[in-house]
């Protein structure tokens, strides 16, 4: 069938799964494979914790690449955080259709790397053999007759810190993908963002939304460090659900892990339509959730408030759900407009409350008002309350349009820009979002001088966002 016949058809990339004992190198492999410092990579083992995605592309075929935490097989059954790991990388491994089994030339073969073969066996899955860290030929003319033994055939020399061999890599993987495997996804997909400060919930939220432990929980904070991409269908509607790692409010202070970690949380808001703020319904919003909610509208995102551990605040009975709203409204004011829900991820109560409102969010991101509404909206709201007269010079809006949604842009044509002040700038975002349900959006003006058609001439106008 082809593209003009189906427009809403695609194609449903493989996966790839880089699994491995700790410290081969899988994070830099991953990296290297596509192009970019995604994962954390640090010479400390266990950095990677959860199952981290990422789409690659070689030879014209897009895949998604996974990389995961060590598989220890002895994990420490008094450390969560280890168990959890080897789940983690064990269920990549079963959900993967190529798995990229990465050992350390320079350790040579080990017990550890034997069992890890063994476990890899058991999946039926395609294995290819990737001796990591070749940094001398010597290493490259030794690691067939040290790891042929492991009976998954060619063994592929790289190093992931140079670039060496990954070619090969590639094309091998590439080779070993099943047949593309076209899927009706319907319409594009929706990125959310789960951020939060450290243990507020996040990835208990995720797994609560996915109903199954996509994501490690524990109680030591920290536990997540790299943003997780999750797809999920609700509603018939596709999302993509980014899990980030508790950004600190002085992240360099706690290690160059943290530190990277709190990049990547930071990039995650950036590349995401909704970020989904968690808050500790108890405590309230902190310092650090006031600076995450002004990042995401810094970045013109819209945005979700949630209080979670909602049950531990009913049992305490003291505030209602609007008395608690309007509290985290007063403590966040820039963020006004922005929802709140009230849930608890851990017994999932109210869970079914937070998917209907981002629906809603997301309709109000591609909201467009007609140009002759907008128009006569503004004009009377102007006629009721007229523009204060600055230097002897009165304020004149010729008119205004919408060229912009998701999130939307509103263009006003004025006289001077320099007129506009941002008492009046805020009145005239008021009256749309009193006339149009922009709730949880983000609303960017621009008032360009009436030289400035089609956005040129000697102004450059002036901009904000609400």
């Amino acid at each position: 069938m082809s593209e003009a016949l189906a427009p809403s058809l695609r194609v449903r990339p493989a996966t790839v799964a880089v699994v491995g004992r700790p410290n081969v190198g899988k994070s830099a492999l991953f990296n290297r494979l596509l192009g970019q410092r995604l994962a954390i990579v640090e010479d400390t083992p266990g950095v990677t914790r959860d199952r981290l995605y990422a789409l690659a592309d070689w030879r014209g075929r897009t895949f998604t690449l996974v990389d995961t935490g060590g598989i220890d097989t002895e994990p420490d059954p008094d450390d969560p955080i280890a168990t959890g790991t080897r789940a983690q990388a064990e269920s990549a491994a079963r959900d993967a259709d190529v798995i990229v089994f990465v050992v350390d030339a320079q350790d040579g073969l080990t017990p550890l790397d034997q069992d890890v073969a063994q476990i890899l066996r058991r999946t039926r899955k395609p294995v290819i053999l990737v001796a990591n860290k070749i940094e001398s030929p010597k290493h490259a003319a030794s690691v067939h007759a040290e790891f042929g033994g492991l009976g998954f055939g060619e063994v592929y020399g790289v190093s992931a810190l140079h670039g060496e061999g990954t070619g090969d890599l590639l094309d091998a993987i590439v080779d070993h993908l099943p047949p593309e495997d076209p899927t009706d996804l319907g319409e594009t997909e929706l990125s959310l963002a789960l951020i939060g400060r450290p243990n507020v919930g996040k990835s208990s939220l995720l797994n609560a939304l996915l109903d199954e432990e996509r994501a490690i929980v524990s109680d030591v904070p920290g536990t997540t460090r790299d943003a997780i991409d999750t797809l999920f269908t609700w509603s018939g509607r596709r999302f993509r659900l980014i899990d980030t790692a508790g950004v600190r409010k002085q992240p360099g202070h706690h290690g160059s892990i943290e530190y990277y970690s709190s990049l990547r949380s930071l990039k995650a808001i950036a590349r995401c339509d909704i970020a989904i703020l968690l808050i500790d319904a108890l405590t309230g919003p902190t310092n650090q959730d006031r600076r995450l909610a002004g990042i995401a509208l810094e970045e013109r995102k819209a945005l979700i408030i949630v209080g979670n551990k909602y049950d531990l605040v009913r049992e305490l009975g003291e505030y209602s759900q609007p008395e608690l709203a309007n509290e985290i409204h007063a403590q966040l004011p820039f963020a006004s407009f922005a929802p709140v829900t009230f849930l608890s991820a851990l017994t999932k109560r109210r869970l079914q409350s937070l998917m209907p409102l981002v629906s809603h969010v997301a309709e109000n991101l591609d909201r467009r008002v007609p140009t002759a509404k907008l128009n006569s909206i503004v004009r009377d709201a102007v006629m009721a309350h007229p523009p204060p007269i600055h230097s002897g010079k009165p304020l004149k809006i010729l008119y205004g349009s919408q060229p912009q949604t998701h999130p939307p842009l509103f263009v006003f044509h004025v006289n001077d820009p320099d007129l506009v002040p941002a008492s009046y700038r805020r009145f005239i975002e008021n009256t749309l979002r009193s006339e149009f349900d922009f709730e949880g959006v983000p609303l960017t003006f621009q008032f360009r001088s009436r030289r400035e058609e089609g956005g040129h001439g000697e102004h450059s106008g002036s901009e904000r966002g609400g």
